[in-house]
C-alpha cells in the first residue's frame, strides 16, 4: 500500500453495517437487556467478598490482637 493512498475503514462499507431497527423492535431487544450484565456482577462481586471473608478468617484473626 502507498503512503499517499487515503485510508477506507471497513466499517465505512455499507455490508458491514447493521440495518436499522425500528423503535419497537429496539424497546424489545432493550426489555431485559442489562440482566446478564447483573448476574457476571454478582457473582464478580460475590467472589470478592469471599475472598475478603477468607482473609479476614484464615489470615487476621488467627494472628490475634494486636497490641
Amino acid at each position: 500500500m502507498a503512503i499517499d493512498e487515503p485510508h477506507h475503514s471497513a466499517a465505512a462499507r455499507p455490508e458491514h453495517v447493521a440495518a436499522p431497527i425500528g423503535p419497537d423492535e429496539a424497546a424489545r431487544a432493550l426489555r431485559n437487556g442489562p440482566v446478564g450484565a447483573l448476574v457476571i456482577a454478582a457473582i464478580a462481586v460475590g467472589i470478592l467478598f469471599i475472598g475478603w471473608m477468607l482473609f479476614y478468617f484464615l489470615l487476621f484473626l488467627p494472628r490475634g490482637p494486636i497490641g
